[in-house]
């Protein structure tokens, strides 16, 4: 897998670039967080953003489900340079909290909120009633054809921090027990699974998990289908 054939950038929102066909023949390029957006609303989008934070270096797991800052100081530049909803999320963290706590601060909600408004403008997203535009629908179908769920962790050495972020972001829980799976399941990013007397069943986590369907909820909570 190649983050090169996603068009993957380090700014704000959608740029231009030649390959994914959006509305109008107009392409852009897209951000894990965003295509997470895109696939699976708000939560998947945070869910890539604390992975990207973790694959950095900048965020620990606390006690189980609860996320916290990493107490060794990022180097020189680092906090700059990450994207905007990474950024809000790590600014959140002024004490550990789970996935859902964070998807609520304000200031996530507003880095939300700005990638939901770059989408828009770029013709992937509607705002009312919040849903993928059909350019979205087929940029998905051939991101998830590029770049379809990586091979198990014995074959997967090498993989990219940007690859594995794409990963998530395009086939969300699945490619978490694959690409990050002890991280995501102490952070409650991933189900437990448990066996109970009654057989074998999942406990759905504390702060939430990316699940693995194609709706998509762009709304801070309001349900978004496609057309």
């Amino acid at each position: 897998m190649s983050s090169r054939g996603a068009r993957l950038h380090g700014g704000g929102g959608p740029r231009r670039h030649r390959g994914d066909d959006m509305s109008g023949g107009t392409p852009v390029r897209l951000e894990p967080y965003e295509v997470a957006l895109l696939r699976g609303g708000s939560r998947a989008a945070v869910t890539v953003a604390v992975l990207a934070l973790h694959l950095r270096g900048l965020i620990d797991v606390g006690r189980p489900g609860r996320i916290r800052a990493s107490a060794v100081a990022p180097s020189e530049g680092t906090e700059n340079a990450l994207p905007v909803l990474p950024a809000a999320v790590r600014a959140a963290l002024q004490r550990p909290m789970s996935v859902a706590e964070l998807e609520a601060r304000p200031e996530v909600r507003e880095a939300l909120a700005g990638v939901r408004a770059g989408l828009v403008a770029a013709g992937m997203l509607r705002s009312l009633p919040p849903r993928r535009t059909r350019a979205a629908r087929r940029a998905l179908s051939a991101l998830l054809v590029e770049h379809p769920l990586p091979p198990l962790p014995a074959d997967r050495k090498g993989l990219s921090a940007d690859d594995t972020l794409l990963a998530v972001a395009l086939h969300g829980e699945s490619a978490l027990n694959i690409l990050a799976a002890r991280f995501a399941l102490r952070a409650g990013l991933t189900a437990r699974a448990e066996v109970a007397d009654k057989g074998f069943h999942r406990r759905a986590p504390r702060g939430g998990g990316t699940g693995g369907g194609s709706y998509v909820s762009c709304g801070g909570g309001s349900g978004g289908g496609t057309d």
